[in-house]
This record gives structure tokens, C-alpha cells and sequence, in this order.
């Protein structure tokens, strides 16, 4: 089994980051806290999900943020 115990996105998907953090944070202050344009222009679910997909360094943002939101 590839089991990841110690890896706290072990189990969610890049929408179920995505989702929580315009969640909590709305996607004005997502843009503002990681400043991208899919946050700040027009922004949509779908459309951000397609570039941070493509992106390496933005998906890492995100991933990053997320964590911090959630704490350990």
C-alpha cells in the first residue's frame, strides 16, 4: 500500500484546497494573499484550477497557504 500518514494533503484534491481556501478567505484576499491572476481577474473555480494544474510554482502557493490555514 502508498500510504502517506505524515503527509497532511494525502487525500485531498487540488478543488478541495481551492474550494476551502475562497472559503475562507473569499477571492479577494486569496488574490491578495497569493497574487496571481486567475485570483484577482475574473475569478472562477474551473479557471483557476486549470492554470494551477499547469503551473508548478502557483499550485505550490496554494498548497502552502492551505497548510498554514489549516495548522497542523
Amino acid at each position: 500500500m502508498n500510504e502517506q500518514p505524515n503527509n497532511p494533503l494525502h487525500g485531498k484534491t487540488l478543488e478541495v484546497i481551492l474550494r476551502g481556501l475562497v472559503d475562507q478567505y473569499g477571492w479577494e484576499e486569496l488574490g491578495y494573499r497569493i497574487r496571481i491572476k486567475c485570483f484577482t481577474d475574473n475569478p472562477s473555480i474551473q479557471s483557476s484550477l486549470k492554470f494551477l494544474r499547469t503551473t508548478p510554482w502557483a499550485r505550490q502557493k496554494v498548497e502552502d497557504l492551505y497548510l498554514r490555514s489549516v495548522g497542523p
